[in-house]
């Protein structure tokens, strides 16, 4: 579904993507579920890390506040942010089709960007230990936000999983693909302005073919 207000651009012969990090690059939860856990004996505070990691998207803070009193979530997500490396990271997995995209872009001659809400350092402890190299990794910014960091890479398309991705794609003027690999359904994100819905990354290269071939 296309926005009057975000005209698509043209196809490039040699793109630039932008691909959000959480559930559509890797499968955080299992980590984060682990991080929450111990954030919550650490601080005495219960939090369902159940629940929890079926929001994965938006700022931590946004996720603290559910939990902790305002006062208290700034300290809580230093805390949070801390024991992430020692406690989520080799918990993560990539998720099915994540090298491989980032690979088709390459093999297109493009350049592949990490765009993410998460903690800038912890996203790149992420793709390091997982042995993906995307070309810039740029973290802390959610939604529309992401449109500021799209924009200076020049990116054609963003990938991500979340409603947000869709509205940072829209800002930036740039195609928005969605993978139903997060907490929406495809209906859903159909529904939300994707431009592409794909079931998950690995229907991606195949996809990017059809993209540029639009551009000959």
């Amino acid at each position: 579904m296309a926005s009057s207000t975000s005209p698509r651009p043209a196809p490039a012969s040699a793109p630039t993507v932008g691909f959000d990090l959480d559930m559509t690059l890797i499968d955080s939860r299992p980590g984060i579920h682990a991080c929450y856990r111990e954030l919550s004996s650490r601080t005495g505070t219960y939090i369902d890390a159940d629940l929890a990691v079926t929001r994965l998207g938006p700022p931590l803070e946004e996720e603290l506040a559910y939990w902790f009193p305002a006062e208290e979530i700034a300290a809580v997500a230093d805390l949070y942010r801390d024991m992430y490396p020692s406690v989520a990271i080799a918990a993560t997995s990539a998720l099915p089709g994540a090298r491989e995209a980032i690979g088709a872009v390459r093999e297109a001659g493009g350049r592949a960007v990490v765009v993410t809400a998460k903690y800038e350092p912890n996203a790149k402890l992420h793709l390091e230990h997982l042995g993906i190299e995307p070309d810039a990794v740029i973290g802390d910014l959610w939604a529309e936000q992401k449109a500021q960091a799209l924009r200076e890479h020049g990116a054609d398309v963003y990938v991500g999983d979340h409603t947000g991705d869709i509205r940072g794609a829209r800002a930036a003027h740039a195609y928005s693909v969605a993978v139903a690999t997060g907490p929406f359904d495809a209906d859903a994100l159909r529904a939300a302005g994707a431009d592409a819905v794909l079931p998950d990354l690995t229907a991606f290269p195949d996809w990017l073919v059809g993209y540029r071939g639009a551009a000959a």
